[in-house]
């Protein structure tokens, strides 16, 4: 798959992408006789990947380290198993502070309800 079809297909801009290839996330990509990006199904699963750990917060550093270790092979399991579970803290504690915000947002709009200053619709 070119890297514009991926582009697309991964709602990513192409700079992005080669931003990621640099950064060591997308390591190996073929390239074909005339230079053109050719992405291969697993590489395809990696952005995949990529795109969830980024939505969950970790760190293009730290998924970088991530997946130099994936490519050392199962003696690094531990490791990468350990990287995950932080990650999974971290966007726990982060989802538990936003739903302190709502609640706390749920509470001052009740106030403007409970001093009749607004109409329920």
């Amino acid at each position: 798959m070119k890297i514009s079809e991926v582009s697309k297909k991964y709602e990513l801009s192409i700079d992005t992408l080669r931003y990621y290839e640099k950064a060591g996330l997308l390591p190996n990509i073929k390239k074909n006789s005339s230079g053109i990006r050719d992405y291969s199904d697993t590489d395809c699963e990696r952005i995949e990947f990529i795109k969830c750990m980024r939505s969950a917060g970790m760190p293009v550093e730290r998924l970088s380290r991530y997946i130099a270790l994936c490519m050392q092979g199962d003696d690094t399991a531990e490791e990468r198993r350990n990287m995950l579970i932080q990650q999974r803290k971290e966007l726990i504690e982060k989802r538990d502070t936003i739903q302190r915000s709502i609640d706390k947002l749920d509470y001052k709009i009740d106030i403007y309800y409970a001093h009749n200053t607004l109409k329920v619709k």
